[in-house]
């Protein structure tokens, strides 16, 4: 796979081939000249070109489904909690196009010993998180997948996220946090594992 290297980002040639990259750069162009910049002089020369290679790799997960990430599985016996916390995300709010990031939380029950590789949670998020998105969307679309793929005894998954369309506008309330949780199969049921999940999560 052959990448390009810009601005301090890594876009590979796939990323850019699923993206219109030429529509992108105009459609900056007009944005910079209808709030009133001069997009002849040097420091924008190359913006619109920089923010298309940009889109093309934050919104890279628009043709990736996480389910493909849980085919991957192992028989390893074992029926008890698996917990993987603090997995950061990066994602762009489908309302305003401004980020919102922070850390997602993955716990699941397995169902007849079959488990997936821990880092196959990660690039699930990731997945998820790049396209136009919603947070809720990202917390209840990682837990389905996992519960169709995996099938396991329950799936819980916790979002927590800052969103800079409430900080760089609008009310303009910085540091605040927003929580998000689904909760599916045992661990929507029975209240006492649920809360068992959510002790491990807040525990340092």
């Amino acid at each position: 796979m052959n990448s390009s290297f810009t601005g301090g980002t890594i876009v590979t040639d796939t990323e850019l081939q699923n993206v219109d990259l030429e529509k992108i750069e105009k459609a900056v162009s007009m944005i910079l000249e209808a709030v009133g910049e001069d997009i002849s002089r040097e420091g924008l020369l190359d913006t619109p070109k920089r923010v298309a290679k940009m889109y093309a790799e934050v919104f890279s997960g628009l043709k990736e489904d996480p389910k493909e990430y849980f085919k991957t599985v192992f028989h390893e016996g074992h029926e008890e909690l698996v917990l993987v916390k603090d997995i950061p995300f990066y994602s762009m709010c489908e309302h305003h196009l401004v980020p919102f990031f922070g850390k997602a939380h993955i716990a699941y029950i397995p169902r007849d010993g079959v488990v997936t590789g821990l880092s196959k949670l990660a690039r699930a998020v990731e997945t998820v998180a790049k396209r136009p998105q919603l947070q809720e969307r990202i917390t209840s679309t990682i837990a389905d997948s996992m519960m169709e793929t995996l099938n396991p005894h329950g799936v819980f998954v916790m979002v927590e996220a800052e969103h800079m369309c409430m900080t760089m506008r609008g009310v303009k309330k910085p540091g605040a946090t927003t929580v998000t949780a689904v909760a599916r199969g045992i661990l929507e049921t029975d209240a006492i594992k649920r809360s068992e999940v959510i002790t491990y999560i807040n525990k340092n």
